[in-house]
């Protein structure tokens, strides 16, 4: 049994410019792969949970309300929706949205912003609010970006994480360092 609670509702629900605004994040880790001689490559795999209204993948995202800053909803919604928890380590963009599900009377467009952020996972949690209806899936670049089930997810992790990660991992030089 799960000793975390998901947020429901929208009474603390931010909006702005007729857009509902939402957090979300893109966890990451990095699986070892042994490679020829004493040389390791470390692999970077992010993780994304099943959609519970069809196919497809999804990265952790949902509602940012009035008494959390956008990093702290994004950090919520990684426990919440996904089990996992880490370090936001950087921005990765806005990225704006049409919701067919989330229209409301301060939305009635559906229209949604959702600020995106890498999250470096360093707990997986063994039970979490949404155990029951999701299913978390670790993949390689790749295949999150055949698997995805939004076009503008699939951007934030091409146009947004990749970009991110690849700029640090060439300036780090891959040595593993703080992603920051």
């Amino acid at each position: 049994m799960c000793d975390l609670v998901a947020r429901t509702g929208r009474h603390q629900q931010r909006y702005e410019d007729g857009r509902r605004l939402v957090a979300g994040c893109i966890p990451f880790r990095y699986r070892v792969d042994e490679t020829s001689g004493d040389e390791q490559k470390k692999a970077v795999e992010v993780l994304m949970i099943n959609s519970q209204s069809g196919p497809g993948l999804l990265f952790p995202k949902g509602g940012w309300e009035n008494d959390e800053t956008v990093e702290q909803a994004a950090a919520r919604e990684a426990i919440e929706e996904a089990g996992v928890r880490g370090d936001i380590v950087q921005f990765l963009g806005f990225y704006d949205f049409k919701s067919k599900t989330h229209q409301d009377a301060c939305c009635p467009e559906g229209m949604c912003r959702a600020a995106v952020f890498a999250l470096h996972v360093k707990e997986e949690l063994a039970s979490w609010p949404e155990q029951s209806t999701r299913r978390r899936t670790w993949l390689t670049v790749p295949e999150a970006t055949s698997q995805c089930r939004y076009q503008w997810m699939q951007e934030a992790l091409l146009t947004g994480f990749s970009e991110w990660h690849d700029n640090w991992s060439k300036s780090d030089g891959g040595g593993g360092g703080n992603p920051v």
